[in-house]
């Protein structure tokens, strides 16, 4: 993993534990699905990093994804978690150990069920990173 991407993911996980609601609604933040977790939780899936150079300066271009996972009867706490993650998201710093985030844009979100498994609320981004 590059050290654009550790970073990112680094404040990504600070700012959803430090969320006062997440803090208290969810059981955890992984860089992955746990092997046994309580529901819900945040998994950070893994991350599609390019070239985002200028001619001075490095920079990487990363799509950060979080999927919320929920074993509710319904999308209505999921839902209210997504906007939660989103807010945290938005509120990473934007200068960041070695770099700087120049952009960080919301492209999705979607909300998908396995009959037989619990629901998962998908939230992605793009951000550019610039190194100082």
């Amino acid at each position: 993993m590059n050290s654009a991407m550790h970073t990112l993911q680094a404040a990504a996980v600070a700012a959803l534990t430090a969320h006062p609601v997440l803090a208290n609604a969810l059981t955890g933040v992984y860089d992955g699905p746990p092997p046994r977790a309580a529901f819900p939780y945040v998994a950070i899936n893994d991350g599609i990093a390019s070239d985002w150079s200028t001619k001075t300066i490095a920079g990487r271009e990363i799509r950060l994804a979080l999927t919320v996972w929920d074993d509710g009867e319904s999308t209505t706490r999921l839902s209210n978690l997504m906007s939660h993650v989103e807010d945290a998201v938005l509120a990473i710093p934007r200068d960041l150990p070695d770099w700087r985030i120049a952009s960080l844009m919301f492209l999705r979100s979607m909300v998908v069920r396995d009959p037989a498994g619990p629901w998962a609320g998908l939230v992605e981004y793009r951000v550019r990173l610039l190194a100082i």
